[in-house]
């Protein structure tokens, strides 16, 4: 039976999302997932990974969300995703769309619900200065993105957008980019400082909470054609998440930093989880139930 202090957070933040690799092939100069403070430790193995989903998934959380880095880096993905599913969880993955293909989406049949494409411009140049690309090639353009949201839903997996708003986008008005998309969410971030993790490049990337309201209220028509707009500040996105790094350890960012549990596969859920805090409350304030 899980402890009283365990069974309201994941009662109330039943997603958990699994940061499974740091690795990636873009360089966003705002990412805040990069885990330099552990990168001369090893990530878990493949076998590790297995066994750290299948007991996230035994815990009572309602769906997983597999991230990275870029997680389709890793070829072990497929694996993770059928075995949460298998477990009866809705899964989901956040990418920045670059190695998603109509062969590996068939590959995942019936096992994955939502796919997140990060996506904060469509204008080569403002990705460019993001960092939103692969080193050697041109980035993705809204004819690619346009192509690939279609061979999601072909399959009936849910879309969602994902969009930080940083210095480099956030005059952009992107409302009929995103009508052509048609995600059923587009979750509007704002760009957030993390000690450890992108200190090299964030000033060049942070703006105030009033260009970001702006960035907001601009776009923010497309709600009228179905796609629900869920804006996140830097306020809501502190302490609102449960989070596990590739080392298997929850952590959280309530300090302006990563703050790390002791390994889920040696402490278990319970004790772990304590290590770290997690604001519910935020967590419903910005609709992570859904």
């Amino acid at each position: 039976m899980l402890e009283e202090f365990v069974r309201p957070v994941i009662r109330k933040a039943s997603t958990v999302n699994y940061h499974m690799l740091k690795a990636c092939n873009m360089s966003c100069g705002f990412c805040f997932a990069t885990f330099q403070d552990s990168r001369n430790q090893n990530r878990l193995k493949p076998e590790e990974r297995l066994e750290l989903v299948d007991v996230l998934c035994r815990t009572g959380f309602r769906k997983i969300n597999f991230a990275g880095g870029e997680p389709t880096l890793d070829p072990r993905l497929p694996d993770m995703i059928q075995q949460a599913k298998s477990r009866g969880l809705i899964t989901s993955i956040v990418t920045n769309g670059s190695r998603i293909t109509s062969e590996w989406l068939d590959d995942l049949a019936g096992c994955l619900d939502i796919i997140a494409l990060s996506i904060d411009s469509v204008d080569s140049e403002t990705q460019c200065e993001i960092g939103r690309v692969e080193k050697g090639k041109a980035p993705i353009d809204a004819r690619q993105y346009l192509a690939l949201s279609e061979l999601i839903r072909d399959r009936s997996i849910q879309l969602k957008v994902n969009t930080v708003v940083n210095r480099a986008n956030h005059t952009e008005d992107i409302r009929r980019f995103i009508l052509e998309m048609k995600p059923e969410r587009w979750k509007i971030f704002q760009a957030l400082p993390v000690k450890g993790q992108n200190d090299a490049r964030i000033s060049e990337f942070t703006i105030t909470d009033s260009q970001f309201e702006r960035y907001v209220e601009r776009n923010r028509s497309v709600e009228s054609n179905g796609i629900r707009v869920v804006p996140e500040n830097n306020d809501l996105m502190t302490g609102s998440y449960v989070m596990v790094d590739p080392l298997g350890r929850f952590f959280d960012n309530v300090n302006g930093r990563h703050n790390y549990s002791r390994p889920i596969l040696d402490v278990g859920v319970i004790a772990a989880l304590k290590d770290v805090v997690i604001d519910t409350d935020r967590f419903e304030m910005r609709g992570g139930n859904y």
